[in-house]
């Protein structure tokens, strides 16, 4: 059996498509240039409520960071996205609340069946749980649930659901250790 791509369909409509390019517009345009700080966080998230991207209360996306799809982004209370997280969301986004997502970080929501001739698109949502905090480089792929209070290690590739309060760290990412607030 070969590979037989000239028969995929992309599977993404019409309405997306289109809302995807007026999203790119807005943020070459618009969400892009603004400075670092907090002058301008309320007017990103602004922008980013109009394609849809539910945001609580101190939610803060830094003006680098790449969003796929706002609609399937939820953050929650005094969560961040760091400069330059890529997220990759064409599957749904939650990062919970006070989690942090630091610099260079790939959230990525889909892959393709590498069993179909037409390499068929496939999705799984990605979650973060509150407290939880992503290190700078991290990638992590499609259905892996960050624990609360967890930590992913710099550079780590996570393909397995993440335990709370864990650290966890490599490629492939392995337990290290638990993590223990101190008082």
């Amino acid at each position: 059996m070969e590979l037989q791509l000239q028969k995929y369909r992309n599977r993404h409509s019409l309405r997306s498509k289109i809302l995807r390019v007026l999203w790119s517009l807005c943020w070459w345009l618009l969400f892009r240039p603004t400075p670092r700080g907090n002058l301008f966080r309320p007017w990103r998230a602004f922008l980013l409520r109009c394609f849809g991207a539910k945001l609580a209360r101190g939610a803060n996306i830094l003006p680098s960071c790449r969003i796929w799809q706002p609609w399937n982004l939820t953050m929650g209370a005094y969560s961040c996205l760091s400069e330059r997280v890529d997220c990759y969301n064409v599957d749904q986004i939650v990062i919970g609340d006070q989690a942090v997502v630091s610099q260079d970080v790939f959230l990525c929501t889909a892959s393709h069946d590498v069993t179909s001739p037409i390499m068929e698109l496939t999705t799984a949502p990605i979650r973060i749980e509150p407290q939880a905090w992503i290190c700078a480089r991290a990638i992590i792929l499609p259905g892996v649930t960050v624990g609360e209070g967890a930590v992913v290690a710099a550079g780590s590739v996570v393909t397995r659901p993440v335990d709370s309060w864990q650290i966890i760290g490599g490629n492939p990412a392995k337990f290290i250790r638990k993590r223990i607030m101190k008082p």
